[in-house]
């Protein structure tokens, strides 16, 4: 039998069906309460960073597929009637800092909520993988995400050049059931259409990096994640 790692760095993706039960469904989303927004940024809360990082199932998943993963960013979406977007065939190449720095090959600095947004070089983004928490019926009548299979192996994909490379690959609707968690290699192409027959679909990603950036610049959760250690005995991150 194929190891998930193994079909991870083949496909770019890899499912862990039925991974959470109700219980943890439920404690992961009272931390993404949208109101009427279509996507928010949690706050890495001591709990919530418990619920992710090691120890946890998710956490425990993340780090079968990446060695010492830890949690850098989450974004938690809704896709509803009033909420009911798109986006085209493109690739997510921005991560969350604690500072901003001048350093080779880091550019594009925006500030978002609370944290410093940044697109690195392509070698952090290999080492990185995104978690996709399924806390609804998702399928392609309510506008779930689209993968390109395999498309991780292109590198860095240009906005102009992202959907022939995707059409290039095989596709992946992926439809999930609450409780699925779906693993993605950070530099995997991906889309998501309007929704034909809305309904609530929720969802919570989560990034997670198994190394260290470059002195100075440090994770945006890193400092959360040394008060959470303290507080409520998380497993360290080495």
């Amino acid at each position: 039998m194929t190891d998930a790692s193994e079909l991870l760095e083949k496909r770019g993706f890899v499912w862990f069906r039925g991974a959470l039960g109700a219980a943890e469904l439920a404690g992961l989303s009272k931390h993404c309460d949208l109101g009427s927004r279509p996507g928010v940024r949690p706050e890495p809360v001591a709990e919530l960073l418990q619920q992710l990082s090691l120890g946890s199932t998710v956490g425990d998943l993340a780090r079968h597929v990446l060695p010492s993963a830890r949690p850098v960013r989450s974004v938690a979406f809704n896709k509803t009637e009033s909420t009911n977007w798109s986006v085209p065939w493109h690739q997510d190449r921005v991560i969350a800092v604690a500072e901003r720095h001048a350093l080779d090959g880091y550019s594009n600095w925006v500030r978002k909520d609370t944290y410093w947004h940044v697109e690195p070089p392509e070698t952090v983004l290999r080492e990185m993988i995104f978690a996709r928490i399924c806390f609804d019926h998702a399928s392609a009548e309510n506008g779930t995400l689209q993968l390109a299979v395999g498309s991780h192996e292109f590198g860095t994909v240009s906005a102009s050049d992202a959907k022939s490379k995707a059409e290039s690959c095989a596709l992946e609707t992926c439809q999930s059931s609450p409780g699925d968690v779906l693993f993605i290699k950070a530099l995997t192409l991906h889309r998501s259409s309007s929704a034909a027959k809305p309904s609530q679909r929720r969802a919570l990603r989560v990034d997670y990096a198994g190394a260290d950036l470059p002195s100075p610049l440090n994770w945006a959760f890193d400092r959360y994640q040394t008060a959470a250690r303290g507080s409520i005995g998380l497993h360290p991150a080495v």
